[in-house]
């Protein structure tokens, strides 16, 4: 049982003290000066840090929950059985702690897990070779085999060249351009961030122009080209496509293809994904002029049906402002050929423990604190999004059937933002969702309001190396959908490991990777970041609402 002391007095850093630490010019004004006097420094409860970090450090639960959710449960693919069994399982824990929690569903629709993936060499020589399948593409019932042939499909003139050439092939498909080298990647194998890089995070570089939707467009386009190879493959009679791995020195790193859970798409042929000195072997081989067999054996299950995915939610109810959230979450889905552990069971181990951390020492917050693990992240933010959408904010639903029939994350916003009741008393949301490194300090989205609140409550962790807030924007996690309608959404600076040259997306995403002291300092600074969020007089400042880009009446225009 959580332990629960007596609740503690808001022992507040005197204002001298706290300028002096954040190197501020505490000087008052001169008599008579006329305009609003400058906002005091911001209070920081160094009593409750105290007990933050002792309770974090001596009593920390954060690896035994990481390594439930990994080598106990392990890859939670959004839609899968093990999905649904990671929510449960953390509702299920966060009880333990004597957190009320709570599942809530939202649609997302095919489901899909392996069990089973063998690749052999059988000519010129017999060899083992490394490869996992993509998600949501069929299983091989039983092994096949056929000759190796490499091609590339990456327009309608490519598939219409190789009409009636394909049949019988196990096909290694052609990437324009190729990836580099394997073995010749420039990144280190484990980074840390040093002063002068965290210095260089800290600028803020003004944009030259708004940067375009871009990559909407593209993502269409890949969207359209999918289904009309996945369609060839199969009236082609191809055996299996093999893909190169995007990392080299034997890391494998997938990701989605067939169906990708929309039920109704064509699933295509079995697809692997091969280890990238494997796949370089075959087409030498192919380029010398002999003759290649492979042998494929994926065994991989369709859980049909419009399946649901999970948000895991909890909270430590407010007080006086009960009404008013600050909120933490990370994701909870993975991809399938590790065991999701640097992304992103860290990051909700972290959240968990903050949760965990809080509960203990019996705090009596005034802003109700929710922690959120979320799923259908790696899908496009598809859990926080809906998140958002059923609590915060919405936009309205497009006109057009064919954006109706894209998924959510591809179609073009409309306007205008319509927020929701709880929006107004939304006090501030952060992620953690960059691997498993250390917090070195935080995303600020270009709202300046933020950045001395923000330094201020760093100033107690900087013996452990937090120190650093950006005005810079960053994107890719799930602190995008709170941004986007107009809240407070934050993702925390994080030291990257060996998050990029190993494990993201990979099937070295384990366990081993991850580094107990980073994942406890991680948890204490949330902890402290969320107490003081909910502790405030004021909830975070909020930026201006978004509005219509100029020029974009119909939605954000499409294009490269």
């Amino acid at each position: 049982m959580p332990r629960s002391p007596a609740p503690r007095s808001c022992a507040r850093v005197p204002a001298l003290v706290l300028a002096a630490a954040l190197g501020l010019a505490a000087a008052a004004p001169a008599e008579g000066a006329a305009g609003p006097r400058p906002p005091g420094p911001e209070p920081v409860d160094l009593e409750m840090v105290t007990g933050i970090r002792d309770e974090g450090f001596h009593r920390s639960q954060v690896m035994a929950t990481a390594a439930g959710l990994t080598d106990g449960i392990g890859p939670r693919l959004t839609g899968s059985p093990a999905e649904q069994a990671a929510a449960e399982w953390a509702r299920a824990r966060l009880e333990e702690w004597a957190l009320e929690a709570w599942i809530e569903d939202y649609p997302f629709g095919e489901g899909w897990s392996f069990s089973r993936s063998e690749v052999r060499l059988l000519a010129p020589a017999e060899a083992p070779l490394v490869a996992f399948p993509e998600a949501w593409t069929p299983g091989t019932a039983g092994p096949v085999r056929g000759a190796a042939v490499r091609a590339k499909l990456e327009s309608d003139e490519d598939l219409e060249a190789q009409k009636g050439k394909l049949g019988g092939k196990i096909v290694f498909l052609e990437e324009t351009p190729p990836p580099e080298t394997p073995g010749r990647e420039a990144r280190e194998e484990v980074e840390r961030y040093d002063e002068a890089e965290l210095a260089a995070i800290a600028e803020f570089d003004v944009p030259e122009r708004e940067r375009g939707p871009g990559w909407q467009g593209r993502a269409r386009r890949r969207r359209a080209l999918a289904e009309k190879r996945n369609r060839f493959l199969i009236d082609e009679g191809v055996v299996a496509t093999v893909k190169l791995s995007s990392r080299g020195n034997g890391i494998v790193r997938l990701g989605g293809g067939g169906s990708r859970g929309e039920p109704g798409r064509s699933r295509g042929v079995p697809s692997v994904v091969m280890a990238a000195e494997h796949y370089q072997r075959v087409l030498r081989l192919l380029d010398a002029g002999t003759t290649v067999e492979l042998e494929i054996d994926v065994e991989a299950t369709f859980h049909d049906g419009e399946r649901p995915g999970h948000n895991v939610l909890a909270e430590i109810a407010g007080g006086d402002r009960a009404a008013e959230v600050v909120l933490a979450g990370a994701h909870l889905d993975s991809w399938h050929a590790g065991t999701g552990a640097t992304d992103n069971a860290a990051g909700c181990a972290v959240v968990m423990e903050a949760a965990r951390i809080l509960r203990a020492l019996g705090v009596k917050p005034r802003r109700t604190i929710r922690f959120a693990l979320w799923t259908g992240e790696e899908q496009g933010f598809l859990g926080s999004r809906a998140y958002v959408e059923a609590h915060l904010a919405t936009r309205p639903e497009p006109t057009d059937p064919e954006e109706l029939a894209l998924p959510r994350g591809l179609r073009r916003p409309t306007w205008p933002i319509e927020p929701r009741p709880d929006h107004a008393r939304f006090a501030g949301y952060f992620n953690l969702d960059n691997g498993g490194g250390r917090i070195r300090g935080v995303w600020a989205q270009e709202n300046a309001a933020v950045k001395p609140i923000f330094e201020a409550w760093l100033v107690p962790f900087a013996d452990l190396g937090a120190t650093t807030v950006t005005l810079e924007n960053t994107s890719g996690t799930d602190h995008v959908p709170f941004d986007r309608v107009g809240l407070p959404g934050f993702q925390f600076i994080q030291d990257g490991l060996d998050y990029w040259s190993r494990t993201h997306h990979t099937h070295l995403d384990t366990y081993d990777h991850l580094h107990e002291a980073d994942l406890k300092q991680a948890a204490v600074v949330l902890a402290s970041f969320l107490y003081h969020a909910a502790m405030r007089d004021q909830p975070l400042p909020r930026k201006p609402m978004p509005q219509r880009p100029a020029g974009r009446e119909g939605g954000d225009a499409d294009g490269d």
